[in-house]
């Protein structure tokens, strides 16, 4: 990062009393050169042109307080240059898988619906990670890779509010949490980072797809990978839009959450089943994993400026030098 400093500022301060000083000694003495010689009769002057001399006395004054500033300012120790953040360490791949099933558009994470909660939870999860490499899965009847693993969380972030329902992204409805583990599972197959992790959300059961959750789950602690994963939404009977020939209708429907399926994945693969009830929970939950899963890195900063000061100081010798030299030369009063 590119910035600019003064290294010893307390000498702004004396710049700020230039105006001051400067009024303060034109009170005292004045600026006008004395006169070397006085006439009897002053009305002599009245109507002689003002030379070159005359009007260039003026400038003296300005000249020396120029420089003054000048001087002040370099005292100050200018400086520009850049400061670094190096980041040194190894950080943790995690693909997140993201259930986009029809009962996610259940509306007892109010005033959201239980996707929108998720996504927004998610988002500060990511947000909170910027080291570690973070990819997204996200699953229905299918599953599909939606970001690779990346640590470009701006364009992660981007295609995560992307992310909606089965319906609005035209794919068949229905919860393959098997393929969506499956999925996220390839996805880590080639990370070499330290820790890998997968974080499953869902709020249902497992009906599609062709692979069983309990292999998937398998297979991944037989890549080393732990799987957290978190059941999503209030038991018994939630209320849920359903197309309606006026417009959308609220129904409610019997959570289907398949909480034991959820425990042994977790247990397979050295991970830990949550239950979120609430956006309030959902949050908290993504917060404990984000202090359970942390990167080992190393911060370290450096500067490098360059004195701008000579810039300034040459200028102000210069104006001293010809305010002298104009003051004692050219415009030296007579004897």
């Amino acid at each position: 990062m590119i910035g600019f400093r003064f290294a010893s500022p307390a000498w702004l301060l004396l710049l700020l009393l230039l105006p001051l000083a400067a009024r303060w000694l034109r009170s005292r003495r004045g600026d006008a050169p004395m006169p070397a010689l006085r006439h009897a009769d002053a009305s002599l002057l009245i109507d002689l042109p003002a030379g070159w001399r005359t009007r260039a006395a003026g400038w003296l004054p300005r000249l020396r307080w120029l420089a003054i500033g000048l001087l002040l300012l370099a005292l100050a120790r200018p400086q520009a240059g850049h400061a670094r953040q190096v980041v040194s360490g190894e950080g943790i791949d995690v693909v997140l898988a993201l259930d986009v099933s029809g009962s996610m558009a259940a509306l007892d994470f109010q005033p959201q619906n239980r996707l929108e909660a998720a996504r927004a939870v998610i988002g500060r999860f990511i947000a909170g990670r910027p080291y570690d490499r973070i990819g997204l899965v996200i699953f229905a009847r299918e599953a599909f890779g939606h970001s690779p693993l990346t640590v470009d969380h701006a364009v992660l972030e981007r295609q995560l509010t992307q992310v909606a329902l089965a319906a609005d992204l035209d794919l068949d409805d229905g919860t393959a949490i098997g393929l969506g583990l499956a999925n996220a599972a390839n996805m880590l197959r080639a990370s070499q980072a330290p820790s890998r992790v997968i974080v499953l959300l869902t709020d249902g059961s497992n009906n599609a797809g062709r692979v069983d959750p309990l292999t998937a789950a398998e297979a991944a602690a037989a890549l080393g990978i732990k799987v957290y994963t978190i059941g999503i939404g209030k038991p018994g009977q939630v209320p849920v839009p359903v197309p309606g020939p006026f417009g959308p209708r609220v129904m409610y429907q019997e959570s289907d959450l398949d909480e034991d399926t959820l425990k042994a994945i977790a247990a397979a693969t050295d991970g830990i089943y949550f239950r979120a009830t609430d956006s309030q929970g959902l949050d908290e939950i993504y917060r404990r994993i984000d202090a359970l899963e942390t990167s080992k890195l190393e911060l370290s900063s450096y500067s490098r400026y360059r004195e701008l000061a000579g810039w300034l100081l040459a200028p102000a010798l210069l104006l001293a030098a010809l305010e002298l030299w104009l003051r004692h030369g050219p415009l030296r009063s007579l004897p």
